[in-house]
């Protein structure tokens, strides 16, 4: 669908080669691709600055993600990867930048593209790789795969389309309960922004205003449906109608970042929900099984390879601005590269679980805390409903936790027509 790529062409040299000032010997300005704004006066800021050491890390950690998603395609045509499996080449500037502008406690919850933002948050290379091919050295032991991956504050790798939207809207829930100064990044492709859970969830969100950014990476296919076939507007970062939104260019780490910055300022003050879209693409198909040329021509890839790559383009920029010689990321591109083949050795030779482990981890029953310690309750006036009421400090079993014997009133609601944080 040569339609889309062209809209990603038409982000000229302002928007990746940007104009660009040194104010140090190790730290650069920038001038990025404006936001498109959806009932806002104002948005991020198109002058950047870029230090030596934040250039060389995010060249270094978007090389990780290709390289580990070129290794993850090889794994698969081998048949050492089964069942789904989706790669996240093209749209490294997204997870990178937004990585970028997140601070000690913000959380990440997104779809099946999910391995950048494991390794992102925490995980191994190895672990990802071992996660894709079953082995106990994987990020879940091999019982995740592809699409179930999870660190700290990183709720996943989710495979149903759209189910991850209000999960995020809940983990938003439990930061402003908590008081946290944070936020919830909840990622969604632009299939997924057709789904009736978004709007709910968002509906939500605007309605106790909680800090969470809904963030379409929209790479122009849903599957292998372009976005004009099934959206009736494909400006996504309206979508939210009462919710504000941006629009960003996610082949610009830079702007990726600066935007994110701003927006997680934005629900920091107070104000609630914002919608962002990343105009991004994908070089594979939607996972492996599609060959991703039966709706788009092999010339269109290779035309936003060579005009919008995020990484050849932050590359040239980093280059031409002395902030990086081109040995130094040759140096890095080997390292990269070595390391990626050695977690490849353990994903390929580790061991599998046994048939044993699949009655583990099914359910973790935690000590009950004594009911004086219960933070719900009498915080809400309203209907009461009944709960286990908690005795001793033995955990209760499956068994126990299914009947309803000796449950008591211990949890108040709010009542229908109160807002729950509006004493907070």
């Amino acid at each position: 669908m040569a339609l889309f790529a062209k809209k990603l062409q038409s982000m000229t040299a302002v928007g990746l080669r940007s104009q660009q000032v040194r104010l140090s010997s190790t730290e650069v300005s920038f001038h990025t691709k404006p936001c498109k704004l959806h009932k806002l006066d104002s948005g991020p800021n198109t002058n950047v600055t870029l230090n030596r050491e934040d250039a060389l890390k995010y060249y270094r950690d978007m090389q990780v993600i290709r390289r580990m998603e070129s290794a993850a395609g090889n794994l698969y045509k081998e048949k050492k990867i089964r069942g789904f499996c989706h790669l996240y080449s093209g749209q490294e500037a997204c997870a990178v930048g937004m990585k970028a502008a997140m601070t000690e406690g913000d959380a990440v919850i997104t779809a099946y593209r999910c391995h950048g933002w494991t390794w992102l948050l925490g995980a191994q290379i190895s672990e990802v790789l071992s996660e894709l091919t079953g082995r106990i050295a994987g990020n879940v032991h091999g019982k995740g795969g592809s699409m179930h991956m999870y660190t700290k504050n990183f709720y996943g790798g989710n495979g149903i389309v759209g189910a991850q939207q209000p999960l995020g809207a809940g983990v938003a829930l439990a930061m402003k309960y908590r008081q946290q100064k944070n936020v919830c990044v909840t990622l969604y492709g632009d299939g997924a922004a057709n789904q009736g859970q978004l709007f709910e969830a968002t509906n939500m969100a605007k309605l106790w205003d909680l800090p969470v950014l809904f963030v379409c990476e929209n790479n122009g296919f849903g599957m292998g449906t372009a976005v004009e076939r099934a959206s009736a507007s494909t400006e996504y970062y309206t979508r939210g109608d009462y919710v504000p939104g941006i629009w960003v260019d996610g082949m610009d780490i830079l702007a990726v970042r600066e935007a994110t910055k701003w927006a997680k300022e934005y629900c920091d003050s107070g104000k609630g929900p914002l919608m962002m879209e990343m105009a991004t693409y994908r070089y594979h198909g939607h996972s492996m099984s599609d060959p991703g040329t039966s709706y788009r021509t092999r010339d269109e890839i290779q035309e936003v390879r060579k005009t919008r790559d995020p990484i050849t383009g932050f590359k040239d920029r980093i280059i031409t601005s002395s902030l990086a010689s081109e040995e130094e990321l040759k140096a890095i591109d080997k390292e990269v590269r070595k390391e990626v083949d050695e977690a490849l050795k353990i994903a390929t030779s580790d061991g599998v679980l046994p048939l044993e482990a699949l009655y583990t981890d099914i359910y973790h029953n935690t000590p009950a805390q004594p009911k004086e310690t219960n933070i719900f309750k009498n915080r809400y006036e309203g209907d009461c409903f009944d709960t286990r009421k908690l005795e001793g400090n033995s955990p209760l079993s499956a068994m126990e936790m299914a009947s309803p014997s000796g449950w008591s009133k211990d949890f108040c609601l709010w009542s229908i027509d109160q807002k729950p944080f509006q004493n907070s």
